[in-house]
């Protein structure tokens, strides 16, 4: 029988959901907030032990994370899914949906790979305080250098950048520009996935922060890290199911459940603030709180 108060639940799994979209770093929070709180929290809630109920947790909250991203593109999905089907019935890509799902497919290969090779190594060795600290600074000044190349060489803009009216028309002509990539422009965009298995870095933030800097406009970089991330953070979850549902699981599956819950809904508060933010915002504030955060998080642990 393991240990976790439903505050641990309620809050970490709100901050997950709400992290794991905003280009902060959800697995940086997840293991420097215990961290900080320190007592019951730093125990119950470290994700670098080997027997820890806090895996378990995560299982359920990069699921339910997973679910409100499928939420909020549904419709999206439903297309290329679509174009999937038909591309691999009739042998070709003729049309937007069909390039841009085999896209996804192709840069979602590097990180899968690695994740299932080295995500315990990882996990184990750099799922502590100082070293998330550290990444989290990194990941901080990630996002202003970006802003700052984009602020020097800004894209063109084929519509005025204004905050959406149309969400469904508005998602399949960004669909319909996010296909023209090459493969090779959209692997590379994917294989950076790979650094935010370091906790600190941010899944979306560094994807986000590579589609800007491959030439894309901020909201459609964005976007195609969002489909990038659905099947990457639903595989991990469900390929992790087992901790749920065995030995890790045992006594917590309630608050489990509860913290889920609240980062599913988290995360789709999240996902739909963040993609009006972007139209007419820069990322420059996140990567603020990002280097601050850090730097703050690295003095408390040096004085402790």
């Amino acid at each position: 029988m393991h240990h976790l108060s439903w505050l641990e639940a309620a809050v970490v799994g709100l901050l997950q959901g709400v992290s794991e979209l905003f280009p902060i770093s959800s697995l940086g929070h997840s293991v420097l907030l215990p961290a900080v709180i320190g007592g019951s929290w730093a125990h119950d809630l470290d994700v670098s032990a080997i027997e820890s109920p806090y895996l378990a947790f995560i299982v359920g909250t990069h699921v339910a994370t997973a679910l409100a991203l499928i939420a909020f593109y549904w419709r999206d999905w439903l297309r290329l899914m679509n174009g999937l089907v038909t591309s691999v019935r009739h042998r070709r890509l003729s049309n937007p949906d069909e390039r841009l799902i085999w896209q996804l497919i192709v840069a979602t290969i590097p990180v899968g790979l690695t994740g299932l090779l080295f995500e315990h190594w990882l996990r184990t060795h750099l799922g502590r305080p100082v070293p998330a600290a550290c990444f989290l600074v990194v990941n901080g000044i990630v996002l202003l250098a970006i802003e700052s190349y984009a602020a020097r060489s800004p894209v063109p803009e084929t519509v005025p950048a204004e905050v959406p009216s149309d969400p469904v028309a508005d998602g399949v002509a960004a669909d319909a520009r996010l296909s023209l990539m090459s493969v090779r422009r959209s692997l590379a965009i994917g294989s950076v996935q790979i650094l935010a298995l370091a906790p600190g870095i941010s899944r979306s933030g560094i994807t986000t922060a590579a589609g800007m800097r491959a030439g894309l406009r901020r909201e459609d970089a964005l976007r195609f890290s969002f489909l990038l991330a659905t099947p990457v953070i639903l595989a991990a979850g469900v390929l992790k199911l087992p901790d749920l549902f065995g030995p890790l699981g045992a006594g917590v599956r309630p608050q489990i459940l509860f913290g889920s819950v609240l980062a599913g809904i988290g995360a789709y508060i999240s996902v739909r603030w963040l993609t009006r933010w972007v139209h007419t915002n820069t990322l420059r504030p996140f990567g603020v709180y990002c280097v601050v955060a850090g730097l703050a998080c690295l003095t408390l642990f040096a004085v402790r």
